[in-house]
């Protein structure tokens, strides 16, 4: 189409220019015809006369008819051409809305079954869990490493699923299985910073963080692990200084009351590099048989108040930033205390008072506290 109207369009302009020399022409002969009269021209013979057997004025007529003719025709086809394009333009539009429209409800179809599926996967978990609960892999991680060493070689650190004894419900912990012999179930572990020790009594007794990670396993979950029947066992402190000094405790039995008496620490004897800060230098500093205190549950022997270093404290958690422990008039171990308050100096940052160098207590970035059974003596 586009081709045949150049082609047309070009045809046009070359005849019309044409037309219009051809026209000049004979305006000017006419000029000449009007001043004079008409002559024959000289005599050629007979066939001199038939050469000019149209007289110009007729011919001037009918090219300027014939130009007018065309002109007409050239505009017409441009007025057609005009039309067949802006409705082919409105066709290829209308096409595209159409393909555009069949698209978005297709989108919209695809959106709607995706959020139908993932309504039904959410569904067919929580069925699948509520009614078959996970298979667990033994009922602490010392037990884990017993029965597996039967099978494997070398047992991988990781999360487990555990089944206390005489327990009806199993819950996940992360097990240590290449850490001195192996079979410790992780019950804290601060590395980052990341995750926060500011928590209420509900938190502390639950548990929270990632087991992967940073996290506080849950005073109900540990207290189930360490009163099963015919077990002891044995508390491990590792400590992070941060220029990565390494220390540790070590208590050989370590066993928690029940909730009526808020979960009371109960520590055996020490061994270790870290010094004894659960029992400290005196009496007062010890906090050994100390229930455990939160922000909201206040257990910590300041009644109604404190004296520490000159100051009045009611609240140990408060003075260790809203943080949750065996307090027993605050003591000289925190292991839950928040680090990125340590600039304030108020000893808010995690707390192991009897690891010092040169007199002062190092500056620790992260703690790990691990249980193991030990052998009981039938």
């Amino acid at each position: 189409m586009w081709t045949t109207s150049l082609i047309l369009l070009l045809s046009t302009l070359l005849l019309f220019s044409a037309c219009s020399e051809n026209s000049g022409h004979f305006n000017h002969s006419e000029t000449l015809n009007a001043e004079a009269p008409l002559k024959p021209p000289k005599s050629t013979g007979a066939k001199g006369w038939d050469t000019c057997s149209i007289p110009c004025d007729i011919t001037v007529k009918l090219l300027r008819d014939e130009k007018h003719s065309i002109c007409g025709q050239l505009q017409q086809s441009l007025l057609a051409f005009g039309r067949s394009t802006r409705k082919l333009m409105r066709d290829v539009m209308e096409e595209q809305q159409r393909a555009l429209d069949v698209l978005s409800h297709q989108v919209t179809e695809l959106m709607t079954k995706v959020q139908t599926l993932s309504s039904e996967v959410h569904r067919s978990n929580t069925e699948m869990f509520a009614i078959k609960p996970a298979q667990s892999h033994g009922r602490d991680c010392s037990d884990i490493k017993d029965n597996l060493l039967a099978v494997v070689p070398k047992i991988p650190s990781g999360i487990y699923i555990i089944n206390p004894e005489n327990m009806d419900s199993s819950f996940e912990v992360f097990c240590e299985m290449d850490y001195m012999g192996g079979g410790w179930t992780v019950m804290q572990r601060r590395t980052d910073g990341l995750t926060n020790f500011k928590r209420s009594w509900a938190d502390y007794s639950d548990g929270f963080g990632n087991l992967a990670g940073e996290h506080w396993l849950g005073l109900k979950k540990l207290f189930q692990i360490v009163s099963q029947k015919d077990t002891r066992f044995q508390l491990h402190v590792a400590l992070v200084s941060k220029d990565d000094v390494t220390s540790y405790a070590s208590y050989d039995d370590f066993h928690l009351d029940n909730e009526t008496l808020f979960y009371g620490i109960h520590l055996g004897r020490y061994a270790g590099s870290a010094g004894d800060a659960f029992r400290g230098y005196d009496q007062d500093q010890n906090q050994d048989t100390a229930p455990f205190s939160a922000s909201d549950v206040d257990n910590d022997g300041c009644n109604p108040s404190c004296s520490l270093d000159k100051r009045t404290v009611e609240s140990c958690s408060a003075l260790h930033n809203q943080t949750g422990w065996w307090f027993n008039r605050c003591g000289l171990a925190n292991l839950n205390g928040s680090p990125e308050d340590a600039e304030s100096h108020q000893g808010t940052s995690i707390l192991w008072d009897t690891w010092r160098q040169s007199g002062v207590p190092h500056d620790i970035k992260a703690v790990t506290m691990k249980i193991r059974r030990i052998p009981t003596n039938n």
